[in-house]
């Protein structure tokens, strides 16, 4: 399971998942220091660290690497929340406290990853008086005599 990124790490990982196409040292060095001064050296370690993390898999362009990422946020994002989950004694509990603090689009979001996984919660087993009950509404509906004198078993015995 993936441990989750530090700073830095993850602000060159924003920019290759962003991009999404091969990135240089360069470009994600001219990206970061938008916001912050940093050397060139540190983020070529950084991407360096990625790449035997696994994060990232690079290709030699010239005399330079072309950083390419192996998975997606929203890969990272799952492994992180499962990860997170296994780790509770109480998993259960611990979905009830996540979903209560999530907003009314974070739970517009679960109800369509939900419809888009396909998931239907299983219906609970029908009790076996209700489904001979509806065995033999169903029969009389379709005008078959109702059988009187079998039981649910098929034995003829009633539990009479």
């Amino acid at each position: 399971m993936p441990r989750q990124l530090g700073e830095l790490e993850d602000a060159v990982m924003t920019r290759v998942w962003q991009w999404n196409r091969p990135v240089t040292v360069r470009e994600v060095l001219e990206d970061l220091q938008q916001e912050r001064s940093i050397a060139y050296t540190t983020v070529m370690t950084v991407m360096d660290n990625l790449h035997q993390k696994g994060w990232v898999r690079r290709e030699v362009d010239g005399r330079a690497y072309r950083y390419t990422a192996v998975s997606t946020r929203a890969a990272y994002s799952a492994a992180l929340m499962n990860e997170a989950w296994a780790q509770s004694d109480n998993p259960a509990a611990a979905l009830v406290a996540f979903f209560g603090m999530m907003s009314s689009e974070q739970r517009e979001a679960l109800n369509d990853a939900i419809r888009i996984v396909g998931y239907n919660a299983p219906e609970p087993p029908t009790p076996p008086a209700e489904q001979a009950a509806a065995t033999t509404s169903a029969g009389a509906a379709a005008g078959q005599p109702e059988t009187l004198g079998e039981g649910a078993d098929g034995t003829g015995d009633t539990g009479r």
